[in-house]
């Protein structure tokens, strides 16, 4: 037990100190990208990332939803719940910075561009989700209810999220891959970016976790 506390710990410094090393690298190591306004490029280093895990926590959601309403096992419900809840915190993350972007590359914050619109479309029904939750008092009829909707709200992600900002004309520059399908990125963007893709990864997983156990303990409180 304590060679596993032990552990534990030493994977949430190594936690800190990549992200104030993404800090570091995306302000002070990384150049500012060609074609962005001033030091607008840098805004990337943490907007793409937080996109990213707002999908990924969004189809881990779908995962678990489906697993609960195989087995259900209330764990299953909290994965799906926490992944859910934690996948809007980064997509309304992603929206903030998505916006001060705008503000900076084209001197409006809103500028209804196909991305920004998918990802309001995309707020809205984990907003739904999330209010469903709510909605419900009895864990087992919110729990079925939730992971149906879990599954039916997942197949609208890649059509919001990679499909429809593509299929019309927008402001929204390429900036991992291009038209032309490569990622075109000086050796320093692309090692701060690639880090940054990876440390955003697991501070969402230390948060889920983090996320699992609060719920697990309330729930025996509460029995």
């Amino acid at each position: 037990m304590q060679a596993v506390k032990s552990l534990g710990f030493l994977l949430k410094a190594l936690l800190g100190i990549g992200m104030a090393a993404i800090c570091w690298g995306a302000f002070l190591y990384a150049r500012p990208a060609q074609s962005f306004v001033g030091e607008s490029s840098r805004i990337v280093f943490f907007h793409v990332p937080m996109a990213w895990v707002s999908t990924l926590a969004f189809f881990i959601a779908a995962w678990h939803s489906a697993v609960y309403l195989k087995k259900r096992r209330i764990e299953s419900d909290d994965a799906a719940a926490g992944a859910a809840r934690l996948g809007f915190v980064f997509c309304v993350l992603a929206t903030v910075t998505g916006s001060i972007f705008a503000r900076v590359m084209w001197n409006s914050y809103w500028n209804w561009d196909p991305r920004e619109t998918s990802i309001v479309l995309l707020l809205l029904v984990y907003g739904a989700y999330l209010g469903l939750r709510g909605a419900l008092d009895d864990p087992e009829r919110r729990a079925t209810l939730s992971a149906a909707y879990a599954l039916v709200a997942v197949v609208t992600v890649p059509f919001l999220t990679f499909a429809v900002p593509r299929m019309y004309q927008s402001l929204h520059p390429d900036t991992v891959i291009n038209a032309r399908g490569k990622v075109e990125m000086s050796a320093d963007i692309r090692t701060v970016f690639f880090s940054s893709m990876v440390a955003f990864m697991g501070l969402f997983y230390w948060m889920w976790n983090l996320d699992r156990r609060v719920s697990r303990i309330v729930r025996e409180r509460a029995a």
